[in-house]
């Protein structure tokens, strides 16, 4: 820490010299001693006279000695506690390298200080081998090795540690990096390194196998079972690994022994567990056990209760005398951590008011392996809201946002009410699901009040569909445009644009496709809360449609040959409050005019004329699912809806059976083929006629229920049955169902270039609306079907749930068919498939997905299985 120096001393005897000899010993050894062998008490005061600084540095000397916390004037003792300090903020400051601090001269009380030092070198450049080329910059990124960054110790460590720890847990145990150094100089003399990260990850490891000694009670593979991260290797495991991950094994030891207290078990250990190294690609897991003996519920008394009864928390605690112990069930039944929801004591309270209320169960016995617990209550006051904030939205209004909120100012606090009000919010889609959060503040268990903040992030709302490929015959170009959060009350404000007005929550939709065979232009306006008091959503759309014939000798369009379809809808939904508030009751009336110009198809008899669809829409929907709209882990989905016109056959004086007749006599006409081309053309020209009659005004009715159901099976991982139900009817069989609004089974169920008003219902594993209908002599109709069922069973699992993008994969088990009457109808002779897929969700474009389906049965008409089929997903969720 100093240099010894020289002093003037008179020497007037031997004993004098002896004393000078033995001051000079102490004091050159004090000052060459480190730090920690110093001891400040027997150090001696100076004043700092004069600091200087010397070593290779580019910063200057008074910002060193700053950085110090030195200064001229200052008494310190050397040795001392005060210059230990100025070496320790000098290493702190992470810019210095070889710190020392020298005690130049010394005269009288002033002392003369040299600080020699050098700088940190930085980074020049990192070369990293050993892993591919595309995943070298998330490493630079993740671990900061940036050009120019100062090149610590600690960050050689720390990138040593992170990429071992990093590829030890995708499965590489044996993972080895090795981080070097070497000194380069710039054209400024300016201290600088190059880095080299070798990176040897070496095999995968895998858990060959897991075996359990000392149980006699549950079997290995029960065990196994238990330990959800853990997996020993099987070739038909897909979403868990049987990758080895310290961390995530020691959790599974803790579940082993759960799943013994879930069985009576109490006192079940592990003895001993082991790690045995069979090869460079696989381990042995050895893990002993003690089972212990089998215990069994005893008394269970409540102790401070005094909001609920004993009997009501017992009904509560499902949990009698006799019962087989479950230490598990006795902690979720008293406060489940994995259910925000969930039926439990704690819940009980906490929805009720109760928030500072703790629930305790003790064990007062444990004789005879019958354990005795005592539930200990301490119930508090209960707790009213005070200030009820929302921080993070920028773009969307407060208004929007608190209007959601299922708490309020005065209100008693009720964690259900919480839980219920960060669903809402997830599923407005403007925020990010994964990022809302609650912050308690400011509580008062004597005064019974609290604070609550939530804290939102938000994410692009609104969506671009800019596309364009082949179908129909020709090439279709789309651009749609969706804002999700828009504001019509700024339309006229031009400072509002930013692109264009946000924040009131209201939807706006314009979409343009086009093709050579057909042009489509549609707009839509939604407002979630018609007047701002009440959650009753109205709607409003426009579209518009043209479609013409293919021309065989031209190969073009036919622009002669034309079908219109203008439409316009107006509905409004309202929000129920029973039986509960997640119900939602939906009216719509819609007007489409349907006008054919020498359009002749099989569909329609009549190539020339008009139809006209007035319909009525009720639907009831009920959707609890949460959080995350795009990625639902907990609820389900059911909705109903009747779509209804006029019975028009009832009151227009029209003969429909009379017409019915004399229709199929012109069709046998038509079929005789000993009748004249005059004949039969007259013929058909009549049945024309009388199909312009009955559908001049659509008459029918449609039915169609759907449900969904979402179960998480372990973290994240996602269970999706799903069933449809579809029946368009009429009101009159000698008028005859109508040809439009049909349902066609088969493909991705994205809208074809077919604007007849059919719907398009997915069935991957199946070319596009191949799934029709199939009379008694095995025909295949081209027309669609009036009757249609699905079932599915989706497993998802998420990649990343990050705000930027949505990624989650999937397999899948459905199938589905279609008929024309109940007469054939078998919901179980299904056409079924399987398969795999990719669903990707941007907010800037809305979801994206490919599958690959593989059909296992024949189209109707075909006698070999269809096989696989690609499907792109593109706006839509199946």
């Amino acid at each position: 820490m100093g240099k010894p120096v020289s002093k003037s001393v008179k020497i007037t005897s031997l004993k004098t010299l002896l004393q000078a000899l033995t001051f000079f010993i102490l004091f050159f050894v004090s000052l060459n001693t480190s730090a920690q062998e110093l001891n400040y008490e027997t150090g001696q005061k100076y004043i700092i006279e004069e600091i200087t600084v010397a070593g290779e540095t580019s910063f200057s000397e008074q910002t060193i000695i700053t950085y110090s916390e030195l200064r001229k004037g200052q008494e310190i003792k050397i040795p001392g506690k005060e210059i230990s300090k100025a070496i320790k903020k000098l290493w702190n400051s992470n810019l210095f390298n070889n710190i020392e601090i020298y005690v130049k001269e010394i005269k009288g009380s002033a002392a003369f200080l040299e600080i020699r030092l050098s700088d940190l070198p930085e980074l020049n450049q990192v070369e990293i081998t050993g892993i591919k080329k595309s995943k070298k910059e998330k490493v630079i990124e993740e671990n900061n090795l940036d050009k120019g960054v100062k090149v610590t110790e600690n960050l050689i460590t720390t990138t040593k540690n992170y990429l071992v720890n990093k590829y030890q847990k995708e499965g590489y145990l044996n993972s080895k990096v090795t981080v070097s150094t070497r000194e380069v100089k710039d054209s400024i003399q300016k201290s600088r390194v190059d880095m080299s990260v070798f990176i040897d990850k070496g095999k995968k490891v895998k858990v060959k196998s897991i075996q359990f000694n000392g149980n006699a009670i549950l079997k290995d593979s029960e065990l196994r079972a238990a330990m959800k991260n853990t997996k020993k290797k099987k070739l038909y495991r897909l979403f868990k690994r049987s990758k080895y991950i310290e961390a995530d094994y020691k959790t599974d030891l803790k579940s082993v022994i759960d799943k013994y207290k879930e069985n009576g078990y109490r006192d079940a250990r592990i003895v001993s567990d082991s790690l045995e190294i069979l090869d460079s690609k696989n381990i042995a897991l050895h893990i002993n056990v003690e089972e212990g003996e089998l215990y069994t519920f005893g008394n269970i008394d409540f102790i401070g209760n005094t909001v609920y009864s004993d009997d009501a928390l017992r009904r509560l605690l499902r949990i009698k005398k006799g019962d087989t112990y479950n230490g598990v069930l006795l902690e979720k039944r008293i406060s489940d951590e994995t259910k925000p929801d969930a039926l439990d004591i704690t819940n009980l309270y906490q929805n009720n008011g109760y928030l500072f209320s703790t629930i305790n169960p003790v064990e007062v016995s444990a004789e005879g392996n019958v354990i005795d617990l005592e539930i200990r209550i301490v119930e508090g006051k209960p707790v009213y809201f005070n200030d009820i904030t929302v921080v993070g939205n920028e773009v969307t209004n407060d208004r929007v946002i608190y209007r959601e909120l299922h708490t309020r100012p005065g209100q008693l606090y009720s964690k259900a009410n919480v839980v219920r009000t960060i669903r809402e919010l997830s599923q407005l889609g403007f925020f990010d699901a994964e990022q809302i959060g609650t912050n308690f503040l400011n509580p008062n268990p004597n005064e019974g009040s609290i604070d609550l903040e939530y804290a939102v992030v938000e994410t692009g709302s609104s969506q671009i569909e800019l596309q364009g490929g082949y179908g129909g015959g020709g090439f279709i170009g789309t651009l749609g445009l969706s804002f999700n959060n828009f504001s019509l009350r700024n339309i006229l404000n031009l400072d509002a644009y930013k692109p264009v007005p946000r924040g009131d929550g209201q939807k706006l939709s314009l979409r343009l496709q086009a093709s050579q065979f057909f042009q489509t232009y549609s707009f839509s306006f939604t407002e979630p809360w018609l007047g701002g008091k009440k959650p009753v959503q109205f709607s409003t759309s426009l579209s518009h449609t043209k479609q013409f014939l293919y021309d065989y000798q031209s190969r073009e369009a036919d622009r002669d040959k034309r079908f219109n379809i203008t439409g316009v809808t107006v509905g409004l939904a309202k929000r129920l409050t029973v039986p509960d508030d997640f119900f939602t009751l939906s009216q719509a009336l819609t007007f489409q005019h349907y006008n054919l110009k020498n359009y002749n198809t099989g569909l329609f008899t009549f190539g020339d004329g008009y139809s006209n669809n007035l319909a009525y829409t009720v639907g009831l929907t009920r959707n609890n699912t949460a959080n995350d709209p795009i990625y639902p882990v907990r609820g389900s989905n059911f909705s109903v809806s009747a779509k209804l016109t006029i019975p028009y056959s009832l009151f227009n004086d029209v003969d429909y059976a009379a017409l019915k007749d004399e229709r199929n006599e012109l069709l046998d006409v038509i079929a005789d083929a000993n009748n004249t081309d005059a004949q039969r053309t007259e013929a058909s020209n009549r049945v024309g006629e009388i199909d312009q009659e009955r559908f001049k005004w659509l008459e029918f009715y449609k039915i169609k229920f759907k449900a969904d159901w979402y179960t998480e099976l372990a973290k994240k991982l996602v269970l999706r049955p799903s069933l449809e139900f579809g029946f368009l009817g009429a009101y009159n069989n000698d008028r005859g169902v109508i040809p439009f609004e049909r349902f066609f089974l088969g493909g991705d169920g994205l809208g074809s270039y077919s604007l007849d008003g059919r719907e398009a219902i997915a069935l991957r594993g199946y070319p596009n609306q191949s799934i029709q209908p199939v009379d008694k002599y095995g025909n295949v109709s081209n027309d669609g079907g009036t009757i249609y069922n699905k079932f599915s069973l989706e497993l998802r699992y998420p990649i990343t749930l990050n705000q930027s993008a949505k990624i989650f994969a999937l397999g899948f088990l459905e199938g589905g068919t279609s008929y024309n009457s109940f007469k054939d109808y078998n919901p179980f002779n299904i056409k079924r498939s399987a398969g795999v897929g990719l669903r990707i969700f941007m907010p800037a474009f809305g979801l994206l997905g490919i599958d690959f389906g593989h059909g296992f049965d024949p189209v109707p008409g075909g006698l070999t299985k269809n096989g696989w089929e690609t499907h792109f997903i593109i706006g839509q969720q199946f």
